[in-house]
């Protein structure tokens, strides 16, 4: 379908967002248009500024307006744990738990040979370097339990093993509320390995 150019390079924007796809793409353009202007230039320049203001955390790699971020420089947070992450928005769904409160690293990506991605393609040297400099008494590797999460974890696991630093591991199994029957092989298998005493 024809649309005017404007509107045009408005979905092809869209579609690039993960998880839009063409029919939905059109559906956000033209519900930006029938926006106040007002509310529409409020939003090109929240896109404008989370791009130019936001940067990595010269410490974690976390996102942050501030260098080092406000993780990093809270001194009531243990500095003798580290959690590993993949991405930022891993940083976020770990806060909102409220349960850990030791410091962050976040990779940037997994390690996968299959796309060309090795270890020093993600944020893995720094890490060597910060457990060099600082106290860390344990690593949790919280990376995702897949394929390129687990392969991750295991060849941080390996660099880190010398150095005496306790490493752990995030369980993976059955969620809350799940169901045995409908879960794979993989998952049933990792909550067997998990299990503990109770």
């Amino acid at each position: 379908m024809y649309y005017p150019e404007p509107i045009s390079k408005l979905i092809d924007s869209f579609t690039k967002l993960p998880g839009i796809g063409p029919k939905t793409a059109v559906r956000l353009a033209f519900f930006v248009l029938n926006m106040k202007e007002d509310d529409v230039l409020d939003f090109a320049k929240a896109l404008v500024n989370a791009k130019r203001e936001l940067t990595h955390c010269s410490t974690c790699g976390h996102i942050t307006d501030q260098d080092p971020c406000s993780i990093c420089s809270d001194g009531t947070r243990d500095e003798s744990v580290i959690c590993v992450v993949q991405d930022p928005k891993d940083v976020i769904a770990m806060e909102k738990m409220r349960e850990f409160n030791g410091r962050y690293h976040v990779l940037h990506g997994t390690i996968s040979p299959m796309d060309g991605i090795g270890p020093e393609d993600i944020n893995v040297p720094p890490l060597i370097d910060r457990l060099k400099d600082e106290k860390v008494n344990e690593l949790i590797l919280a990376t995702n339990p897949n394929v390129e999460g687990e392969a991750t974890a295991m060849y941080i696991s390996r660099l880190v093993k010398p150095s005496g630093i306790k490493i752990s591991r995030i369980a993976s199994g059955l969620p809350m509320g799940g169901d045995l029957e409908y879960a794979d092989e993989v998952t049933l298998s990792k909550a067997m390995e998990g299990r503990r005493e109770l």
